[in-house]
């Protein structure tokens, strides 16, 4: 497949508008609202495919949330205490946080408590790209963002923050996983590494004292946020969880669970957050940008659809769509795991840091930029895969 050939599919595949915000997916406000298109279902073993990954997505939630905690506390302490040493510590809770996050992006697309369009917090958990400079100082500008703007902003906490995400341009984001990783690491200005922000920045820098709340408040955020999505998914509560697994929401269910693993599959993963800057050739398109993180949160993705595939969620194993197509078509439940386990080989080979491959001098007969194809069809095939499966068990996705 040549490189101009890849927008056309993943596009084919998009059932919503998938923003990296979030904010402007048109997808249903519950999940009973998706139920017309999908087939009838009524059997033992639909239901316990639903019912499992409900309580996958609550463990996966929760997994989020505890190393977003443990990533919280290291923030507090250096804020506290602001080194070279509590910084680098800080920096590595978010990396190991954002593993356990990267999986939990298979539950959304079909306005769930992620994405739903009143109440949903996507946009201010994980959206991207970012303006930098809305939020801090960057080169050639010292006096940009608004932790330098004491006068437009003489207060910072989570009202002021939550307010300014997306206002003005759906780039400014001032709140999630990339405003805490920005105000860690600093812009990206080295040719093969992260940023480097001194912890200075939180000493002696301008506006010292601003930033370190900036940075606190919004690592307030995301822990209230996440806490939300367990809530949201928590077993035997009147919650969003509730109506997903009653009987008479059955088909509706199960069509939001293949269409959260193929969305993510083949628009969000190689789409969005891979062909478009594979082929734009643009940094500014990485999704972890700040960290050089990016190809472990492709990875991270991967392994949320292989997951809902395999029903093997975190610290609970049990059945997922493969056992449910295995029921009518073996070969074809045999190709989807083995699709869905390509996906995650493929995205781990992708050598880091992924921006390397997003250079005009890097080749495209080189080993990044061949790999970065081969994962982008790999995931194509996979969402390919997946509509096929939903169609063997009566399940329409509207393709």
């Amino acid at each position: 497949m040549k490189p101009s050939s890849i927008v056309p599919l993943f596009l084919a595949l998009a059932l919503v508008a998938s923003a990296c915000g979030g904010d402007d997916a048109a997808v249903p406000s519950s999940a009973g609202d998706r139920g017309d298109s999908a087939a009838t279902v009524a059997d033992p073993l639909t239901a316990e495919v639903i019912e499992h990954y409900a309580a996958g997505a609550h463990a996966s939630y929760e997994a989020s949330l505890a190393s977003a905690t443990t990533m919280h506390e290291t923030i507090d302490r250096f804020v506290a205490d602001p080194s070279e040493d509590t910084l680098a510590v800080a920096k590595e809770a978010w990396l190991t946080a954002r593993d356990d996050y990267g999986p939990t992006e298979v539950f959304r697309f079909y306005g769930g408590p992620i994405d739903n369009d009143d109440r949903g917090v996507e946009g201010l958990v994980n959206a991207w790209p970012m303006d930098e400079a809305y939020i801090d100082y960057v080169v050639g500008d010292p006096d940009a963002g608004i932790v330098n703007d004491p006068e437009t902003y003489p207060t910072i906490d989570a009202e002021v923050l939550v307010s300014l995400n997306e206002n003005g341009g759906e780039t400014n984001i001032s709140t999630g996983w990339h405003a805490i990783e920005f105000l860690l690491w600093g812009q990206d200005l080295s040719a093969d590494g992260p940023g480097t922000r001194p912890a200075s920045d939180y000493v002696e820098a301008p506006n010292a004292d601003r930033r370190a709340t900036y940075l606190a408040v919004a690592s307030d955020l995301l822990l209230e946020h996440l806490t939300g999505l367990v809530e949201a998914w928590e077993p035997e509560r009147d919650n969003f969880r509730a109506d997903f697994v009653a009987e008479s929401n059955q088909a509706t269910a199960l069509e939001n669970i293949f269409t959260g693993a193929g969305l993510l599959a083949a628009d969000e993963l190689a789409g969005e957050r891979m062909a478009v800057a594979y082929e734009a050739r643009s940094q500014e398109d990485e999704h972890s940008c700040f960290s050089d993180n990016t190809t472990a949160d492709i990875v991270g993705n991967a392994n949320g659809v292989l997951m809902v595939v395999t029903g093997a969620y975190p610290g609970a194993d049990g059945v997922g769509l493969a056992d449910l197509v295995a029921a009518t078509d073996t070969d074809l439940a045999t190709r989807l795991v083995s699709d869905a386990e390509a996906g995650v080989a493929e995205a781990e080979a992708i050598p880091a840091p992924f921006d390397q491959h997003l250079t005009e001098t890097a080749p495209d007969d080189g080993e990044g930029r061949r790999q970065l194809l081969t994962t982008i069809e790999t995931l194509e095939r996979e969402g390919e895969t997946i509509v096929s499966a939903a169609d063997a068990v009566g399940v329409d996705l509207e393709i």
